[in-house]
């Protein structure tokens, strides 16, 4: 006979439930608590080829959240690292992959040093010196003097975009001079770089162009047509 259903006592049902802030904290949450639960009675089986089953089962549940990645054998064995952490490494399974343990997972990355340049003349940047390490690297010829040439009117462009005024080639090549260490010198050649008004030209195109279009401007006709003007002149006089 089957036993009928007793109604419950809604007050003992309030004060039986399980608060998160309550339950035992979740390593992995994306996983969601039933999972946890999962691995934890896994983790208590005794025998172990019940344990191993189980163990599979789980790793076959946790790869059906992700369908498209479950076959990929580099997402399986995420998958099973991913179990034996859950675990709280207490799993004892034979894993098709090596076993991680708690010290690998725990250990920090190497602190990289972050590289400080501070330049005297910061408004060239960082690559213009690169590239004046790379000019004095080169054998004397033509290849070079053509690459200190762009240099140069590299410097004379980046100069006026921050100065935003007018500057001699002199002071571009005793600034060159400076950041080569002496061994790129145009102080006495007869070289003449580009023409300030020309690279101010450009650099004020390059910043038009990175500039939002203006909503005040009238759109164009999509066929290319003139808007109609109405003209309330009359011009049919007698």
């Amino acid at each position: 006979m089957v036993e009928r259903y007793i109604k419950e006592n809604a007050n003992d049902v309030v004060h039986h439930l399980e608060y998160n802030a309550e339950r035992p904290h979740l390593i992995i949450p994306e996983y969601g608590r039933h999972l946890q639960k999962l691995i934890d009675q896994a983790t208590v089986i005794e025998d172990r080829q019940e344990r191993n089953k189980a163990a599979k089962y789980i790793i076959q549940v946790m790869g059906s959240l992700n369908p498209h990645l479950r076959d990929v054998p580099d997402f399986q064995h995420k998958l099973w690292d991913q179990i034996f952490i859950m675990s709280d490494f207490k799993l004892d399974v034979d894993s098709p992959y090596p076993i991680p343990t708690r010290d690998v997972i725990n250990l920090k990355p190497e602190r990289l040093g972050y590289p400080q340049k501070n330049p005297k003349y910061r408004f060239y940047g960082n690559n213009i010196k690169y590239m004046i390490d790379v000019a004095n690297s080169w054998e004397e010829g033509e290849m070079k003097n053509a690459l200190v040439k762009v240099i140069a009117n590299h410097m004379k462009k980046s100069y006026l975009s921050w100065n935003k005024d007018t500057v001699t080639d002199v002071v571009i090549f005793e600034h060159l001079f400076e950041l080569s260490g002496g061994k790129l010198n145009l102080l006495q050649s007869s070289e003449e770089l580009l023409n300030t008004n020309d690279l101010m030209r450009t650099n004020k195109k390059m910043s038009n162009k990175n500039m939002p279009p203006s909503n005040a401007k009238i759109k164009s006709n999509k066929m290319g047509k003139k808007p109609f003007i109405k003209n309330n002149n009359n011009n049919n006089q007698k």
